[in-house]
């Protein structure tokens, strides 16, 4: 398959290649627990321990002990929720802490949380339409959800009390994640076997942890050309597309240029998708997590106001490293052709 066609990085990434090779010789020569004493274990929690200390350092973390491993962002931030009281978070969060908060939320406008003296959680880029969130007020405890974020736009845990990391964001591999915890305050996630300080029991996902810190060190280190990349790219494609009708962009004031959201009035989302696969290209209409459900309509982007005609009509592109300059501009090429044939379709019938 053409890498260069694949515009869905932000629901995941390919695993780079010097990631690959980090990971190999986990899989091959080294099969220790880290948990174990003996030489084996001991190489395999030297390895999990430089990971820690790169993804520390990535973040701006003082101690690289307030990383925590787990099995991605999605149960990080069902820990931070799990594990706390009063909890309240913004409208445009992921599903991971959307779904069990439920009516617990605060309110959103042009952009701005507005925030007091509570435990909050707001993300640092939306994963949907890449908008970056500004605070307003400083709340007393704080989870960002950053996967959007890390090594993509510059980002660090500040205040933060709390925030979650995956790996395959930022072309790590897919099941490894961590919980950055400022000071201890949380309790355990999973009891047994003590690892991770007595806060997540269990074998520990060494060569994971190992293409972990691999990725995230390399994506820090590609940061500045990365942003650069998805910014041309991203001109490309809303050159091309300024002649289509009925488009609308889901910018914020604030917006990270890996993702670009677009509404097309009285469409839907699916079938451009849909559309886009025929031609050879790989985009999405939202969350990858939320694919398939039995729903019309994005509740980040009715959150954000967008009516619902314009909102069932919604695609995401995500722009990587694989794409190139022709590849977006092919893609542009192929979704305002398909746009006009399923508009042509929909006057017929």
């Amino acid at each position: 398959m053409d890498l260069s066609r694949y515009f869905d990085h932000a629901a995941t990434t390919p695993v780079a290649p010097e990631v690959i090779d980090a990971m190999a010789p986990y899989w091959r020569d080294v099969p220790g627990n880290a948990n174990s004493i003996h030489q084996f274990g001991k190489e395999a929690r030297d390895a999990v321990e430089e990971a820690r200390y790169w993804i520390a350092e990535a973040i701006g973390a003082t101690d690289p002990y307030q990383i925590v491993f787990t099995s991605g962002a999605t149960e990080s931030n069902n820990w931070v929720w799990n594990k706390s009281i009063d909890m309240l978070v913004s409208p445009i969060e992921h599903s991971s802490l959307l779904v069990p908060a439920g009516s617990s939320q605060l309110e959103i406008k042009d952009w701005t949380v507005g925030v007091s003296d509570l435990e909050v959680a707001v993300m640092a880029v939306n994963n949907e339409t890449g908008g970056m969130p500004t605070l307003r007020g400083t709340p007393y405890l704080l989870h960002v959800d950053a996967t959007q974020a890390v090594g993509k736009v510059p980002w660090s845990v500040g205040d933060a009390s709390w925030a979650s990391l995956s790996a395959h964001k930022i072309g790590g591999p897919k099941g490894v994640g961590a919980l950055y915890i400022r000071d201890g305050v949380i309790n355990p996630m999973i009891l047994g076997g003590g690892q991770e300080s007595g806060l997540r029991a269990g074998t520990l996902n060494v060569s994971g942890i190992v293409g972990f810190g691999c990725a995230i060190r390399r994506a820090v280190a590609h940061q500045e050309a990365a942003y650069a990349h998805a910014t041309r790219l991203r001109e490309i494609v809303l050159e091309r597309l300024v002649g289509v009708q009925g488009m609308r962009v889901n910018d914020a004031p604030r917006q990270s240029p890996h993702i670009l959201s677009l509404s097309f009035l009285g469409l839907l989302g699916e079938t451009l998708v849909i559309e886009l696969d025929h031609a050879g290209y790989a985009i999405s209409s939202g969350a990858a997590c939320s694919a398939g459900e039995d729903k019309e309509e994005s509740p980040v982007l009715r959150a954000l106001g967008v009516p619902a005609e314009w909102n069932r009509g919604t695609i995401r592109i995500s722009f990587g490293e694989t794409n190139t300059e022709a590849s977006a501009a092919g893609l542009a090429r192929a979704l305002a052709a398909a746009v006009e044939n399923v508009r042509g379709l929909g006057q017929k019938s």
